[in-house]
């Protein structure tokens, strides 16, 4: 399975100023099989260390964190000499012991020629939770489920893939149909990569589903293991609520449809825990369009989507059948499986920072507004080929961007500062 990941490990190993590097995200998105291939596919030797439950590597770095003496302890429990520049050291479950966490700024200090990656699944609890911790002394990298790129490479279509990145829409518009019933399986299947592997190799849908029901009771299960008890019940009504916040017309998160009554303040703490974790896309309200939109957010508005649309589709109980059923999955529950779908690609992309616009009058929405750091790129979500899109007309107006985009199941089309781009393309947007 390819991984877009992947280069950016090897640029990673090729940087003089390399610092150990921590990967991020949720449970099951492939960070542990991703260490291992880069490791298979760039080092003569891979030194694999998971930190859940090993009493020896945590009395190991329990005492001092000299760096000549934990790589003498870490040899002694591989059994065989570490080499600075051919030996991967991977920390899986690092956050298991928050000494090994502590342990990667002595490592960049003292001892900067070992190659280390790192990995946790519930990595960004122990960072928020005061853990001891390297700053400025460690690289990041975000993982994501596979974006539809991936999927497309994933499920032997490559070629296709290629295609998009050379942004030949004359020829992309020929192979629409294809594009088209890809899609429709990404959006049932998603990019989590045990259901992907599976609808790859055996392309059974019933199986797809029991993985991705899988998925979810383990994510329910670190809830009650790992949160704070007096936060689970909140966590369950709120991840449980998503589905349904996104099936309104308005997605605009509330906090009076997880209950009656419910308040921000007594979610927050559940709210922070589940983007902590990386199950869930906090995408905040702008009212105004300046660089950088973070000086322009408005933080009690937002709309939140899960970390895969797979997983959405499994939330809200999707059947096969609306595979069938023409187009008609794009706009199911008021196109919220598109809307997740778009937010999804959308956080692949490097660098972009993405947030929502309406007007104080809230008379006026546009579903996502992108900031690549020099220009802002609003973006229309259409479910269906409809191309009317008031909201976009009225922004553009106002702020005149450099470029607005509508994404529908329409073929591409480029006037004057507006382009159609079709669903199935929205992962090429900063290269328009």
């Amino acid at each position: 399975m390819y991984r877009v990941a992947i280069e950016k490990l090897l640029k990673w190993k090729q940087s003089k100023r390399r610092k150990p590097l921590i990967i991020e995200g949720a449970r099951q998105v492939g960070k542990t099989w991703l260490m291992k291939e880069f490791g298979r596919q760039a080092y003569a030797d891979t030194v694999y260390i998971n930190f859940d439950s090993n009493s020896r590597m945590a009395e190991l770095f329990a005492s001092d964190l000299d760096t000549e003496r934990l790589i003498m302890g870490l040899e002694l429990y591989v059994g065989h000499k570490i080499d600075p520049e051919q030996s991967l050291l991977i920390f899986d479950e690092v956050q298991e012991v928050p000494r090994a966490l502590a342990s990667l700024k002595y490592f960049y200090e003292n001892a900067p020629q070992y190659h280390i990656v790192c990995a946790g699944s519930l990595l960004g609890i122990a960072l928020h939770q005061g853990t001891s911790f390297p700053v400025g002394k460690v690289d990041f990298l975000k993982l994501s489920p596979l974006s539809f790129k991936e999927f497309l490479m994933a499920t032997d279509k490559a070629r296709f893939a290629d295609l998009l990145d050379q942004q030949d829409f004359s020829m992309i518009t020929s192979f629409k149909q294809m594009y088209i019933d890809a899609l429709k399986y990404y959006y049932f299947v998603g990019g989590m990569p045990e259901a992907v592997q599976s609808f790859a190799e055996d392309k059974d849908f019933n199986e797809v589903r029991e993985i991705q029901k899988r998925i979810l009771m383990a994510y329910e299960q670190d809830f009650s293991k790992h949160a704070p008890n007096e936060i689970v019940p909140r966590l369950r009504m709120l991840w449980n609520s998503i589905p349904s916040q996104l099936a309104k017309e308005n997605k605009k998160f509330i906090y009076g449809l997880i209950r009656e009554g419910a308040r921000a303040k007594d979610y927050e703490t559940a709210m922070m825990w589940l983007s902590d974790c990386g199950l869930v896309y906090k995408v905040s309200r702008v009212n105004a369009a300046g660089i950088p939109l973070r000086a322009y957010e408005d933080l009690k508005a937002f709309k939140l989507f899960v970390v895969d649309v797979g997983l959405l589709g499994c939330m809200t109980g999707l059947r096969q059948r609306v595979l069938l059923d023409g187009n008609d999955l794009f706009s199911e529950f008021k196109g919220a499986l598109t809307e997740q779908y778009v937010c999804q690609q959308l956080k692949t992309i490097e660098d972009l920072g993405i947030y929502y616009y309406t007007n104080d009058r809230g008379s006026c929405e546009v579903d996502f507004v992108g900031d690549t750091g020099e220009q802002l790129i609003p973006v229309e979500v259409k479910a269906e080929v409809n191309l009317r899109a008031k909201s976009l007309k009225t922004y553009r107006e106002k702020f005149s961007p450099e470029i607005a985009v509508r994404t529908s199941m329409a073929d591409y089309k480029k006037e004057e500062g507006l382009v159609n781009l079709p669903l199935y393309a929205i992962g090429q947007i900063t290269r328009i």
